[in-house]
């Protein structure tokens, strides 16, 4: 399991380095160089000034060597005034030195963010932060409820409440977040006004039960179906095992057998689904978040994107690879582990 182990985070570092070598040619495309650019000068800005600041800034250095700087293994050079040879760094509101200096994702330093002028952490990681609660609580909601609903339609397989389980669930998942978060938001913060709008401002004034309402069930709402379609699926395979048969004939009851042989068996399958939602979690927010301006990370990524903020969205990036590479990880390694026919070869 250790080797096992060992292999995969080796994979996962050779396949950060590509998606993020992807991304970096991306984001780094003339276009979006030169959006960058007028964003930074004044849209009335001649061409020739626009591809001075490029220049001046480093946008125009070789494209490996620029990737080598964001990585960490190539010094960062500052700029230099071709009239007086003085050196000032690139981002002064970044506090970057003014001399060459190794500064990169091996060093922890994200870049600078020239939408917000803040180092790329401090955009980055309170948002993260904040995108890790509602996770959290939504993970709270969804992962009981779906389980058991799940196991209770598996359960009774063809009866009414099988039949009316399923519908539910088959609904919710056909529901997109962007469509339950409207139905949401207008019956309970248009109509019965619990909310009153705080849900917009959750993070500018403190994090409480009533921020988080809508968001959580609007997400909730949609993983639900999902996990609870899988959870039935296997526990209606489970229930025609051989050895659940055997357990009955031997004279159990029908919750010991569900509880003490089937239970186990059948959340197999729903525990690789469930290590699944947290990918979907990290970058499904984005809707939701900007929908109900929740300043988390999909929010952050939004605006990221939207500015051509090339260090802030290629830190998202970084971070939205790490996360499904990591939960994938975590997913066979415990499947491994509930499932002993499994040999890590």
């Amino acid at each position: 399991m250790l080797g096992f182990i060992l292999r995969r985070l080796g994979v996962m570092a050779l396949t950060m380095l590509c998606l993020t070598l992807v991304v970096f040619f991306l984001v780094n495309l003339e276009p979006n160089l030169k959006k960058l650019a007028i964003s930074q000068l004044d849209m009335r800005s001649s061409a020739e000034e626009l591809e001075s600041w490029l220049q001046k800034n480093g946008y125009r250095q070789n494209f490996f060597v620029r990737y080598g700087q964001w990585l960490g293994v190539v010094q960062k050079q500052p700029n230099i005034d071709p009239e007086t040879g003085v050196s000032s760094p690139r981002f002064s509101y970044c506090d970057e030195p003014a001399e060459p200096y190794y500064g990169g994702i091996l060093q922890g330093d994200f870049g600078c963010s020239t939408k917000f002028k803040v180092p790329v952490a401090e955009k980055l990681f309170p948002a993260l932060g904040a995108t890790g609660i509602l996770m959290f609580w939504v993970m709270v909601v969804m992962v009981p409820v779906a389980l058991l609903i799940g196991v209770l339609a598996g359960m009774r397989e063809g009866t009414r409440t099988d039949r009316t389980l399923s519908v539910a669930s088959i609904a919710t998942t056909a529901t997109p977040e962007y469509v339950s978060g409207v139905i949401f938001a207008v019956i309970f913060a248009s109509w019965l006004g619990w909310l009153n709008g705080s849900a917009a401002t959750a993070t500018r004034q403190g994090i409480s039960f009533y921020n988080f309402t809508l968001p959580v069930m609007t997400m909730a709402i949609y993983g639900i179906g999902y996990i609870a379609r899988m959870t039935r699926a296997s526990m209606v395979e489970v229930m025609t095992q051989q050895y659940i048969r055997t357990a009955r004939l031997k004279g159990l009851g029908f919750r010991a057998v569900v509880i003490k042989h089937a239970l186990r068996n059948a959340l197999i399958a729903p525990f690789t689904v469930i290590m699944l939602q947290f990918p979907w979690l990290l970058t499904g927010v984005v809707i939701v978040e900007v929908m109900f301006r929740y300043q988390g990370f999909g929010f952050t990524l939004v605006e990221a994107a939207s500015n051509n903020d090339i260090d802030l969205l290629l830190g998202c990036s970084l971070v939205s690879v790490f996360v499904v590479l990591s939960t994938q990880l975590i997913s066979d390694v415990g499947y491994a582990y509930l499932n002993p026919r499994i040999r890590v070869q």
